[in-house]
């Protein structure tokens, strides 16, 4: 059967169909670009926080890696020290032959090389180079995707200001006196004409006294005039400066924890303290006064700043000490012996040291004819004596964990200062018979039952534990530790 017609669509209906139609032609791609544009906007979104969480877990990562690269370094910096006096036996007979007591060896000062081996690949090419052996048979020796680089520096050739903290009027005198002569140069007076930070005007030994009473005990202000040796102490408050400043506080009354500590005392300003602590922060080598030396200096280490200071403490009369002129040939001459010997030590004892400065023994004359200082007389020979020594034993371990990355590098910075004061030499010795903490090793006696011989045990185990958490370290004892 055939479908009946459809009615046909009026003309004018059909127009305005075919124009709605050309009205909605794009909405869908308009509609796609808009959920494009969005779906961008969020991928990078994600992708940036992605990227930053990434950067941020590489970074830690790294700086953890950095970290155990530096503790690495100080812990075998501080097996190099100790082992010293291993190396310094070995070298008994060579000294014995040149007619000198063996003195005290500067392993520290070759660090980097001697402790290539443990490094990366440079690292251990410089150790082949000095010990002439192939590392490459080696095991268990470098490092991959990282490095340490390490500075040791002798806390003992520095003035110690800490001494002061001991509280007895000779020790205070005795930092008066090196303070006095690191400060004495005529050349350093346009230092003390000025004002200094706090608006005041701060002499020499308004400085001096300022440094000891920081850390001696006493409430008392300390006489640093030197003149009057035999008044100590004068009256007031040793807070009477610091009450009266804009933001007020006391002095401390203790020994300094850190050299940073120093800033705090009244006068020690940017100036003074690039002039008489630390000349050049890149190289702590340089650094003239320290609060973690055992109180005496190393003729043998200390540079020659720090060793004028300790000439012009005990003979402020003599000329390198009065003449600028004198004073700079004086750190010349250190400066060209200490260039020619390469960290070797000269002296067998402070008494060589004071020797030379009479212009006796074997550098005496030629101190006296290349740089024309005239020998130097000593108020007292054993005053200076005392504040003279060969034997450091306060290091400063700066190690610096590097890992390389993709165009960047993190490095963590470890500042250890380790006392081997108390340090016995390497190697324990056998324990006695009895103290391995086995049953039956303690000599129990028969019939003893089993309960009682495993408490015996664990008592004689716990026992031994204490001692040895209690026992010295050959590797010293960490009294400063910071990581940067």
């Amino acid at each position: 059967m055939t479908p009946p017609p459809r009615a046909s669509t009026p003309a004018s209906l059909r127009r305005r169909l075919r124009r709605r139609r050309a009205s909605k032609r794009g909405i869908a791609l308009i509609m796609v670009l808009a959920a494009i544009a969005v779906l961008t906007v969020m991928l990078t979104e994600f992708q940036d926080e992605a990227t930053s969480e990434l950067s941020g877990a590489l970074t830690d990562r790294d700086a953890l890696k950095a970290e155990y690269l530096a503790r690495s370094g100080v812990n075998l910096s501080r097996l190099l020290i100790a082992a010293e006096p291993v190396i310094r036996t070995g070298l008994m007979p060579m000294f014995a032959m040149l007619g000198m007591k063996s003195p005290q060896l500067p392993v520290w000062e070759f660090s980097d090389r001697v402790l290539g081996a443990f490094n990366d690949a440079e690292g251990g090419d410089e150790f082949s180079s000095l010990a002439g052996v192939d590392l490459s048979q080696g095991k268990n020796l470098g490092l991959k995707d990282g490095r340490f680089e390490v500075v040791i520096v002798d806390e003992d050739s520095k003035l110690d200001v800490n001494l002061a903290a001991r509280g007895d009027a000779i020790t205070e005198m005795r930092v008066a006196q090196q303070l006095i002569g690191l400060m004495s140069g005529d050349q350093y007076n346009p230092l003390f004409e000025q004002r200094d930070r706090d608006g005041q005007y701060s002499d020499r030994a308004t400085i001096c006294s300022a440094i000891i009473d920081w850390a001696d005990p006493d409430e008392n202000l300390f006489n640093c005039d030197l003149k009057n040796a035999g008044n100590a102490s004068a009256t007031g408050s040793e807070d009477s400066f610091y009450s009266f400043l804009k933001v007020p506080y006391r002095r401390k009354n203790a020994a300094f924890d850190s050299l940073e500590e120093l800033r705090l005392v009244r006068g020690v300003g940017d100036d003074f303290w690039s002039t008489f602590i630390d000349p050049d922060p890149s190289n702590p080598k340089k650094r003239v006064v320290t609060v973690w030396g055992q109180g005496a200096v190393n003729v043998n280490t200390a540079n020659a700043q720090t060793l004028l200071a300790v000439v012009c403490a005990n003979a402020p009369q003599a000329t390198i000490c009065t003449d600028p002129v004198k004073a700079q040939s004086f750190l010349m001459f250190v400066g060209l012996i200490r260039s020619f010997t390469a960290g070797a030590p000269l002296f067998g004892s402070p008494k060589d040291f004071i020797k030379v400065l009479k212009g006796q023994g074997l550098l005496g004359p030629m101190l006296t004819a290349i740089s024309g200082i005239e020998p130097v007389q000593f108020q007292s020979e054993a005053e200076a004596l005392k504040m003279l020594t060969t034997e450091s034993k306060v290091f400063s371990i700066y190690a610096d964990g590097i890992v390389p990355g993709f165009r960047r590098k993190t490095t963590v910075r470890i500042h250890a200062v380790v006392d081997f004061r108390s340090a016995p030499p390497p190697g324990y010795p056998p324990l006695p018979p009895g103290a391995t903490g086995v049953p039956g090793a303690t000599g129990m006696p028969t019939g003893t039952t089993p309960a009682a011989s495993t408490a015996s045990a664990d008592a004689a185990d716990t026992q031994q534990a204490i001692a040895g958490a209690m026992a010295p370290n050959p590797g010293g004892t960490i009294i400063y530790w910071r990581t940067e």
